[in-house]
């Protein structure tokens, strides 16, 4: 009883999966996927085992179409299961059992494929991949494009039942020694009366963290520090975390005036972030010394 979308990016090839349901916690049952290996979300009366066990046959090699047959000739019931694949070339593949509640149904593009049951109406699942594609045209980044496939299904009606909980995840184009290193993102609203605004709203601010990371995406494109930190404070305004880091950053490699800046303005929003700091130099972490503490919070004296 639920919408999804399962895509290959076409230009990172990373892999990603977006959904949403009337469920409590509808991001640990329908979505699965591993870097370099591909995406399942498995959905209507769902059979949970077709995640592990589809990457499972992905990871053996086997193409999204022969995962889904293999999954539907596995079970019991495949009429009343539904479920979306891609493998690692981006080839999709879906399958919507005959006894699906409808409005149900899926349909498979180059590169992706969406699915729905049980929504308000037939058009939902056309316009996510509409909306996909156009953004796909667009430039958009990946997952913005995931985003706005559930957006374009809620315009359209969504989930018969309504809005509950919400999830996006995207995993790496290749393997990773350690598998977990390999997923990018992995956001959830478990419970809230409209999941995918929410999802947006938390997706923005991870999107804002990472760009403060020296080794994600925007630091390897070659974009500075002060241009990163720049947009991240326009992507989330309130996120003072990044502005009391920010402030570290600069006074530890010698700019204390424009740190001693930057903490004001996270202080400002809360003065437990003085607190944090003075417990930072107390333990001596993260290059805080008590000296340097005692600099940064001369406008407090």
């Amino acid at each position: 009883m639920t919408y999804s979308i399962v895509a290959r990016d076409p230009q990172t090839g990373r892999f990603g999966v977006a959904v949403q349901s009337h469920y409590l916690g509808v991001g640990p049952v329908v979505p699965w996927l591993e870097a370099g290996v591909g995406a399942v979300a498995t959905q209507a009366s769902v059979n949970t085992s077709f995640g592990p066990i589809g990457l499972e046959l992905l990871r053996a090699g086997r193409s999204g179409a022969d995962v889904v047959a293999a999954l539907v000739a596995s079970d019991e019931n495949p009429q009343v299961r539904q479920l979306g694949v891609i493998d690692a070339q981006g080839r999709a593949a879906a399958h919507t059992g005959a006894e699906c509640i409808p409005a149900a149904g899926h349909l498979v593009r180059e590169g992706f494929t969406v699915q729905g049951n049980l929504l308000e109406r037939d058009s939902c699942w056309p316009a996510m991949a509409v909306a996909y594609e156009e953004a796909l045209a667009a430039g958009e980044p990946f997952v913005e494009r995931l985003l706005r496939a559930l957006e374009a299904a809620e315009r359209e009606g969504g989930d018969v039942r309504g809005r509950q909980s919400a999830a996006i995840m995207v995993a790496d184009a290749t393997l990773h020694p350690a598998a977990w290193r390999g997923r990018l993102m992995d956001l959830r609203i478990e419970d809230h009366p409209d999941p995918v605004p929410e999802l947006r709203r938390i997706v923005t601010m991870h999107l804002a963290y990472q760009l403060s990371d020296d080794e994600g995406d925007a630091a390897k494109a070659g974009r500075s520090a002060a241009d990163r930190y720049a947009e991240a404070r326009r992507m989330a305004p309130d996120a003072y975390e990044l502005v009391f880091w920010r402030a570290i950053e600069l006074a530890t490699s010698g700019d204390v005036d424009a740190g001693r800046r930057e903490l004001a303005i996270a202080v400002a929003s809360d003065p437990r972030w003085a607190t944090t700091l003075r417990h930072l130099a107390d333990a001596n972490r993260e290059g805080v010394t008590p000296e340097l503490a005692a600099q940064l919070l001369e406008a407090d004296a």
